[in-house]
């Protein structure tokens, strides 16, 4: 570890990427003495929330929850405005936490990474950036994010588009002005959900191509009511480690652990009006088995249809809107702010291009069914290459120059959705095959950044050259990932937790169900029992002594 001081070229850690994942990991290897150097794409800090600056962006966990629970004068010096915070709030945030604990410094802004190869005879690796430069670290994180690889469609025809287009995941930082437009969006995912409302408020037209109706139910969002925001400051730290060995590493609602047809129904409506109306993913703990049987799933999927199309005012759209080919759940819930309401405006024109698909992008507009619908601005809400996209971006070659896109072209295959066979000292945060997406993320992020640095402590404590996932460990794992899967509904949509909304993407369920207090038991007793699943290379470092 000493050798790397001072040094521009050679560090214990290298780090891609600067949002909430990657500002940890920083914070906490250099509290421990390691030398890191982080790489961020972006201009300042925030990954997910430095690019998704479209309008009306805003988290879907409560804002007391989403934040770093690492420090309790952090915690307690800033002051959240409303329940869900909405996406500027977040970057100020980080930006806070990153002036605070003077992580800038230490940041390689506007710089992408482009290559990072293991040398075995050295046990590091070498680094390489878009602009030439190379360095060297013992241990290689991947800090990317799960949803950070945005994807546009490969529609005939995207370039001769005359008028305006946008991705919602890489926005103009200076925003973008509709007033008296004709807009088309494409796509009805999350970004979508929140950004119409917004959209709709100033353009003169608004045309919305749906692939996929989506289940979605008021956010509930407001202010923070005086003195709300300091009262919860005076239980997050217990608060955070509940959080830390729950479902879904979120406390402010329960989970009924019963099962449908053990609870009376009555209370089964009143428990899932109750959640509805609360707003968030509290509906989803209505009862034990709502995302794990149809018939379970039927009963809330059922509710949610009916609350939704009592929101839109023609029951054609609202059939149109009302999801009916997989359970509610299976694709992130989605939460809104009047987005089922905008289809009751004149100016709002809804489009199912199952019905009629997308042929092409003309240069005045969207040409679906036959029909040139013409737009002056395109918004492509369509998602992300989730979970691989930006792990994959870099070009990773591990032990004998095996590259990471070849053994991962089938689908990600990790231990604990840390590690993977082949590729020593390399670590991923909420990788494939860990909770990540289906939590809390700044719980799982915690748990990983913990871990990874308890990790590398403890080997340099003890002169380990490297450590590597086994191939038996690996393959345990992935097994034991799609047997839970198995257990529950996740696998039957095709969602973008199976990589389906990737054309030749493998189908793989990538996200672990197990829950985050169940991962954390699991990846806590892997690293008290010496590393179990781990090779832990000593002998070359002992013979370079």
């Amino acid at each position: 570890m000493a050798q790397a001081r001072g040094s521009e070229t050679d560090f214990d850690a290298v780090v891609v990427g600067a949002g909430f994942a990657g500002m940890y990991m920083l914070h906490k290897l250099r509290s421990l003495g390691f030398s890191v150097r982080v790489y961020e794409a972006g201009t300042g800090v925030g990954g997910t929330w430095y690019w998704n600056r479209y309008p009306g962006a805003r988290c879907d966990v409560e804002s007391i929850e989403y934040q770093y629970g690492f420090s309790d004068e952090i915690q307690r010096e800033w002051t959240w405005t409303e329940r869900y915070a909405a996406q500027p709030e977040i970057l100020r945030y980080q930006n806070y936490v990153a002036d605070k604990l003077d992580l800038k410094k230490d940041i390689r802004f506007e710089t992408r990474v482009t290559a990072a190869d293991y040398d075995e005879g050295s046990a590091r690796w070498a680094i390489a950036t878009e602009h030439g430069e190379h360095v060297r670290a013992k241990f290689f994180v991947m800090a990317t994010g799960c949803l950070s690889s945005a994807r546009v469609p490969d529609f005939p025809g995207i370039s001769d588009f005359q008028g305006e287009s946008h991705h919602t995941g890489d926005w103009p930082h200076g925003g973008v002005d509709f007033t008296g437009k004709r807009v088309a969006v494409i796509g009805t995912g999350s970004s979508a959900v929140q950004s119409i409302p917004v959209i709709a408020e100033q353009a003169a037209e608004l045309l919305v191509f749906q692939r996929t109706a989506n289940f979605t139910l008021p956010a509930g969002n407001r202010p923070l009511a005086p003195g709300e925001a300091e009262a919860a400051k005076e239980s997050f730290i217990e608060g955070r480690k509940r959080a830390y060995d729950s479902q879904g590493g979120l406390i402010s609602f329960e989970y009924i652990e019963a099962m449908i047809d053990d609870l009376d129904p009555d209370f089964v409506q009143k428990e899932l009006s109750d959640r509805w109306h609360q707003g968030g993913f509290s509906f989803l703990g209505a009862y034990g088995d709502l995302m794990a049987t149809p018939e379970g799933n039927k009963v809330a999927a059922d509710y949610a249809r009916s609350e939704m199309a009592k929101r839109v005012a023609d029951p054609a759209v609202a059939e149109m809107l009302l999801p009916n080919d997989h359970p509610v759940g299976v694709k992130r819930l989605c939460l809104d702010t009047g987005y089922l309401e905008v289809f009751n405006q004149a100016k709002t024109k809804l489009i199912d291009v199952r019905k009629t698909p997308i042929e092409r992008i003309s240069r005045t507009g969207v040409v679906a069914g036959g029909v040139n619908y013409e737009a002056d601005c395109i918004v492509f809400a369509t998602g992300f290459d989730a979970m691989t996209g930006s792990i994959l971006a870099v070009d990773i070659k591990g032990r004998g120059g095996e590259s990471l896109r070849d053994k991962w072209a089938a689908g990600p295959r990790t231990y604990l959705g840390l590690s993977t066979a082949g590729f020593p000292n390399l670590f991923f945060i909420t990788g494939p095959g860990s909770p990540s997406v289906l939590s809390n993320m700044i719980i799982s992020i915690e748990q990983h950044v913990h871990w990874i640095a308890d990790c590398i402590s403890n080997l340099e404590g003890r002169q380990v050259r490297a450590i590597e996932a086994t191939p038996d460990a690996e393959n345990a794992w992935v097994d034991h990932v799609n047997e839970v899967a198995s257990l529950t509904l996740y696998p039957v949509a095709n969602s973008w937790y199976m990589g389906a909304n990737i054309p030749g993407k493998p189908r793989v369920f990538m996200p672990y169900a197990g829950g985050v207090g169940v991962y954390r038991q699991k990846i806590d007793e892997v690293a008290g029992a010496g590393y179990e699943g781990f090779t832990l290379d000593r002998e070359a470092q002992a013979a370079s002594a």
